[in-house]
């Protein structure tokens, strides 16, 4: 039963990546279009907030010590 909880919670968080990084994604689309740039700036850096954002809040979570 432990396993399948498992699976679930990484499941959920791969999903919860994805999603959030499409958002971000989308959003930095927008902001280039409204900021009118002449190269695709936001839609690079607003996808790698998120992921280094992901990464450190992943790192934090896992290194939880449970007592």
């Amino acid at each position: 039963m432990a396993n399948n909880n498992n699976i679930l919670k990484y499941a959920s968080l791969g999903f919860q990546f994805f999603v959030g990084l499409g958002l971000f994604m989308y959003l930095g689309k927008k902001a280039d279009d409204f900021l009118k740039f002449s190269m695709p700036l936001c839609i690079w850096i607003f996808p790698l907030l998120f992921i280094t954002a992901s990464i450190i809040k992943l790192i934090i979570e896992t290194g939880k010590h449970k007592k």
